[in-house]
């Protein structure tokens, strides 16, 4: 059991200590091994913020560990034609690199759980990288499991 105290809040773009923490975690993200990037610029976080709030499906739940901003996920809404409801998408899960094996990780996917539950959605899902075996962990522990028949992400870009 942790120790810690964990708090959820959903993002207000238009709150500037949000978006600020937005920009922050996402470059953390892009910073770290697994996502292998740059982080963004000034004006790039800005249109960052701006893209993210004008997208009606979009919403970003923050996670606060002692009452500083220590995770995130960037979820979006989809619809699945199969089971006739909607369903939450995580596109991103961050957890910065102090705050990992506190029970963050689980506690903010938990609260998606209950999120999708009060919505009426059908589940969620999320995609992790092949050689994230401390992410795949987690999520097998709290019942995520490769498609059957395994699906893979294609992509073009344009």
């Amino acid at each position: 059991m942790s120790n810690h105290q964990f708090q959820f809040l959903f993002c207000d773009f238009n709150n500037s200590t949000h978006a600020a923490a937005l920009v922050q975690l996402i470059n953390a993200y892009k910073q770290d091994p697994m996502g292998g990037s740059v982080p963004f610029s000034d004006e790039e976080g800005q249109i960052l913020i701006k893209g993210l709030a004008s997208h009606s499906s979009c919403f970003v739940l923050f996670g606060l560990c002692d009452n500083v901003f220590a995770a995130m996920a960037t979820c979006f809404v989809n619809y699945s034609t199969f089971q006739l409801a909607p369903y939450i998408n995580i596109h991103d899960l961050i957890v910065l690199d102090t705050y990992r094996g506190k029970g963050l990780g689980k506690a903010m996917l938990q609260k998606l759980f209950q999120i999708a539950s009060e919505r009426g959605y059908c589940k969620v899902n999320l995609e992790v990288r092949e050689d994230n075996s401390r992410a795949k962990t987690l999520y097998a522990g709290l019942g995520f499991a490769e498609c059957e028949p395994p699906m893979h992400f294609w992509e073009r870009l344009v």
